[in-house]
């Protein structure tokens, strides 16, 4: 249970990965956003389960770089943005809006990635394990079901916002989903600027 808690917690909040999430079904549908979502909730798994393995260790170790690390991610999410526009006013309706790639395995790992550059991800996973207290995850069973209950929701939110994308793909006008996708730019942009001024 904690696990499936763990992953709704970090999944749920709407983020930049949220928003690549859905902006990406609209436009291309949900078969082209469901390697992302697998990508991120990916990412979901590896820190859970580098938290439930090493807790607040990892968030210890990380903490001198804290600071680098939010550059660094500030300036990836500004590059997905400036790519994103630019792709956007091009003149071709259909040209492909997210930056990894055209095929599945591409769209997977670019989310794979995006979501591991997430400066919040172990810190908030650390955390958690650290509240859970030392007893709640004793044994080795305990932490692969935290791990798999962190992986099994996070991939369920993040395929609920893939169908939300979906169906607006099939509903919305090319105008109305241009429109969107700009206003999911510029709350990835917001997003980038926060972590640019360490807020």
């Amino acid at each position: 249970m904690e696990g499936v808690l763990a992953g709704l917690g970090i999944a749920v909040p709407v983020g930049a990965i949220a928003v690549l999430i859905v902006d990406l079904a609209m436009r291309r549908g949900f078969a082209r956003a469901f390697p992302a979502a697998i990508g991120a909730a990916t990412a979901d798994l590896t820190y859970a389960a580098v938290a439930a393995l090493a807790g607040i260790a990892v968030a210890s170790a990380l903490a001198p770089y804290q600071r680098r690390i939010q550059l660094a991610s500030a300036a990836l999410l500004g590059g997905i943005v400036a790519y994103r526009m630019a792709r956007l006013f091009q003149a071709r309706e259909d040209a492909p809006t997210d930056p990894t790639g055209d095929g599945p395995l591409a769209t997977y790992a670019g989310f794979l990635a995006l979501t591991l550059v997430n400066p919040l991800t172990v810190t908030y996973f650390a955390a958690l394990i650290l509240g859970l207290g030392d007893d709640a995850l004793g044994s080795g069973a305990d932490k692969a079901l935290f791990v798999v209950g962190a992986f099994v929701a996070s991939a369920g939110w993040q395929m609920v916002l893939a169908g939300a994308g979906a169906v607006l793909h099939r509903r919305l006008p090319a105008r109305a989903r241009l429109a969107t996708a700009l206003l999911g730019n510029v709350l990835i942009a917001a997003l980038a600027l926060r972590l640019a001024l360490g807020a």
